[in-house]
Order: C-alpha cells, then sequence, then structure tokens
C-alpha cells in the first residue's frame, strides 16, 4: 500500500515538472514573439521578402511589357519610313522625268533657235516644217511634213535641214496637199542631184542606194583627178539646174574605187544628215527673196 502511495506521488510530481516546462516553454516563445513584434524586426522582414518578391514580378512584367512596346514601335517606325521611302522613290521619279522632259525641250528649243535663225538669213524665201511620218520602205522613201500649199509649198521645192550645227540638203518635195507636204529624200533611188567636190570643183550626180544608212554614190567624175581626191572630202549642191540651193553639203567621200572599164571613178558618199534623226527641215522656195532678209536691208 505504501509503495502504491509512493508510485503515485512521483506520477504527479512528474506530471507537474511536463507542464511547468511546457508552460515555460511556451512563455518563452510568447515573449520572443512579442519582443519581435515590438522592436519591428519581424513585421520588418516580412515587408522586405513580400517587397523583393513583388518587385521582381513587377520588373520581370514591365521588361516584358516595354519589349512589346518597344517591337510594336519599332514595326510601326520601319512601316512608316517604307512609306516615305515609297514617296520618296515617286517623287525621284517624277523629278527625272521633269527633269528628262526639260532636257528635251531645252534641246528643242534650241534646234527650233538654230532652224529660225538660219531661215531668217538665207536669200530664198523659207518655211520651216515639221517631220511628222515616214515611209522609208525598199521601193520608195518619203517624209511627210506639217506645212502644205496653204503657207506657199510647191512642188520639187529643195528641203534642207541643220543638224549638230552643219547644213545639209534633205531632198526636195514631191507632192504638196493643204497642210502637208511628201518630201523624196537624196537617199532614195529616184533621187538625183548635180553636185560638185568641194576642194578641186569637179562637178557629178550624187544618186541615193535606197537606204538611209548605205552611202549616196557619185558619178560622173573623171579619173585624172584621182590623185587630188582625200576621204573626208566634201561634197556640195551644184546650184545648177535651178534644182537645189549652191553650196549646200550632201555629204563626204567616204571610198573612191576605180573601174577599168569605165572613164569615171565610182565615188561612195556619207551623208551629211543622220536622217534617222531628223526631225525638222526648211523648204526653200528658190523664185522669191526672203523678206526677212530684205526688211532687214531696208
Amino acid at each position: 500500500m505504501i509503495d502504491s502511495m509512493n508510485s503515485s506521488g512521483q506520477n504527479k510530481h512528474s506530471f507537474h515538472f511536463y507542464v511547468s516546462e511546457l508552460v515555460f516553454v511556451a512563455f518563452f516563445v510568447l515573449s520572443a514573439v512579442l519582443l519581435a513584434t515590438s522592436s519591428g524586426g519581424f513585421v520588418l522582414n516580412f515587408e522586405r521578402i513580400g517587397f523583393s518578391v513583388v518587385s521582381s514580378l513587377q520588373k520581370g512584367v514591365s521588361a516584358v511589357s516595354t519589349g512589346v512596346k518597344d517591337s510594336v514601335n519599332a514595326i510601326q517606325e520601319l512601316s512608316r519610313i517604307k512609306k516615305e521611302n515609297a514617296i520618296l522613290v515617286e517623287k525621284l521619279k517624277n523629278y527625272e522625268y521633269f527633269q528628262r522632259n526639260n532636257t528635251e525641250i531645252n534641246k528643242e528649243n534650241e534646234r527650233l533657235r538654230e532652224q529660225l535663225g538660219f531661215s531668217t538669213k538665207i536669200e530664198q524665201k523659207n518655211y520651216p516644217a515639221q517631220i511628222i511620218g515616214r515611209n522609208t520602205d525598199n521601193l520608195y522613201s518619203t517624209f511627210t511634213i506639217n506645212k502644205g500649199g496653204r503657207v506657199g509649198i510647191k512642188k520639187n521645192m529643195p528641203v534642207i535641214a541643220i543638224q549638230n550645227g552643219q547644213i545639209g540638203l534633205v531632198g526636195k518635195i514631191v507632192a504638196v496637199g493643204a497642210e502637208t507636204s511628201m518630201i523624196l529624200p537624196i537617199f532614195d533611188t529616184k533621187c538625183t542631184v548635180s553636185a560638185r567636190i568641194q576642194t578641186t570643183r569637179d562637178i557629178g550626180l550624187v544618186s541615193g542606194t535606197g537606204s538611209d544608212d548605205k552611202a549616196l554614190s557619185m558619178r560622173y567624175i573623171k579619173k585624172r583627178v584621182l590623185e587630188e581626191l582625200n576621204y573626208g572630202d566634201t561634197i556640195v549642191t551644184s546650184g545648177e539646174n535651178g534644182n537645189y540651193l549652191r553650196d549646200i553639203t550632201i555629204g563626204t567621200i567616204s571610198k573612191i574605187t576605180v573601174l577599168d572599164y569605165d572613164s569615171s571613178l565610182d565615188i561612195e558618199v556619207v551623208p551629211i544628215i543622220d536622217f534617222s534623226r531628223l526631225e525638222s527641215v526648211i523648204v526653200a522656195d528658190l523664185k522669191e527673196l526672203n523678206p526677212n532678209l530684205v526688211n532687214t536691208s531696208n
């Protein structure tokens, strides 16, 4: 019985000890928490941790947002630059077009001034005109001009032109309408012109060979003058028979051939006029004087 009482007392003492320890631990923890709370340390640490996490998230979102915004801005800027570039390219094309047109207009004005200046100086009455049509087939080669009988042009009038500052023979009028006329050029096989070698003054006939890109043919120049001739010598109109003006350049000698069976030389002549580039001409009236020249002399 005594043992039983002793055992019961020991158990009560042990339980009391455990309770005291638990109370002590609880009190210690509570004191630590209260101390930390009252000093602000615990709250500060929690705020720092939360701030760091939130800041990192905000920074990441901000970086992504900035990258997306920069990409959108870059795409918009690229689109704007492309549009501006397209506008500038179109303006450049227009500028180049106007520049070319302006250059062509200046050249045309220069040609017209040159032609007008010459037409006022020659003794014969004349009619400046523009070529408006061409027929250069193998059978019949003609040019059509924008002046006709209404202004005074007549059949068989000689036609000349100024090209690269040089005056050259084009041909003669073979048909006349009210508003237009037709020119037979000197390279046509049906056209024959009385001509002279400018240096020796020997006279012969120049005929066409049927094409504007082939040389003319000069005949009836005697072999005895062969030693006096040179390549590049100028051939001019003789002015005989009253068909053409005198001393108008036809072309230059490009080849001389001696024919055994002929007493004359076969001479090739390159026309002074480039017919493929011919745009304007002057039709001369050999029977009337230039009224502008008469007025100037008065």
